[in-house]
């Protein structure tokens, strides 16, 4: 019964933060370190199998425009094969996935600690005021208008993310937004180029990982991963909806005040 609680609760948070610019990092260590449950091989499989929970709600709420994207399925509102093409999302997700090449070993063993996602979380949200200070009109107002280039530099911010607690939506949002994409199509477009770094960076730690565990954690599992894809689900149309009314400042004061919570907590 235990695990189950655990599994709810950690799947709640998982499933409310990995897509709203306020770090699921974050959120997993600091309610993790306030249920006791840290510091193991199990909890950091765990934390990984989750997000594909909540990466999974991305694919059922998103699977028209998937289908079209990869030119299986006819844009039903431009009445096209869809010009968001698989090459606006390789373009997009090519600088994260070099620089987890490169990186991984370091930001795994250096800089996956407290200290840094406080720093992270305070940093991301400077950037996200910066960004909704300094954002040019916006020229692309649906995915369809989305170019190349604003592919390339919403994955340039998305680098960011390589570092814990910097929040993988908020360094896309506020490269979207500085790229001159409107917040919705932003958001969007963050959701979609989830989907294969989501699937390729928790495959690989779940393959490392996978036989630590046991037929005893499944309970655990099942109920972590069901609790994240129902709640995520619910909470992307509902940040889609928010996201155009109060940008993303709101969500920068959110994060320092998570910051100092994180401070008394955990360090």
């Amino acid at each position: 019964m235990k695990d189950i609680i655990i599994g709810l609760i950690m799947g709640i948070v998982e499933g409310l933060t990995e897509f709203a610019p306020v770090s699921s990092t974050g959120h997993l260590i600091l309610t993790g370190h306030l249920l006791n449950f840290e510091g193991t091989p199990r909890v950091t499989t765990f934390e990984v199998f989750i997000q594909l929970g909540s990466i999974l709600a991305v694919v059922v709420l998103f699977w028209k425009r998937i289908l079209a994207i990869l030119g299986l399925k006819r844009n039903e509102e431009t009445d096209v094969a869809g010009k968001l093409s698989i090459i606006h999302i390789a373009i997009g997700i090519i600088p994260f996935c070099l620089g987890g090449i490169i990186l991984y070993d370091t930001i795994k063993e250096v800089l996956f600690r407290p200290q840094t996602v406080v720093i992270t979380l305070v940093a991301g949200g400077i950037l996200m005021i910066i960004a909704e200070k300094f954002k040019p009109a916006p020229s692309s107002n649906t995915l369809d208008q989305v170019t190349y280039k604003q592919a390339f530099l919403v994955g340039l911010f998305q680098c960011l993310a390589l570092v814990p607690g910097f929040s993988r939506s908020g360094a896309t949002l506020s490269g979207g937004l500085l790229a001159g994409m409107n917040h919705k199509t932003a958001a969007e477009f963050t959701f979609i180029m989830a989907i294969p770094i989501m699937f390729a960076a928790s495959g690989k730690d779940l393959l490392e990982s996978w036989s630590q565990l046991s037929a005893a954690d499944i309970p655990l599992f099942a109920t972590g991963f069901l609790t994240a894809f129902v709640v995520a689900a619910i909470a992307i149309k509902f940040f889609l909806n928010l996201i155009n009314k109060v940008k993303l400042i709101p969500f920068a004061i959110y994060r320092f005040i998570l910051a100092i919570v994180f401070w008394i907590f955990i360090l």
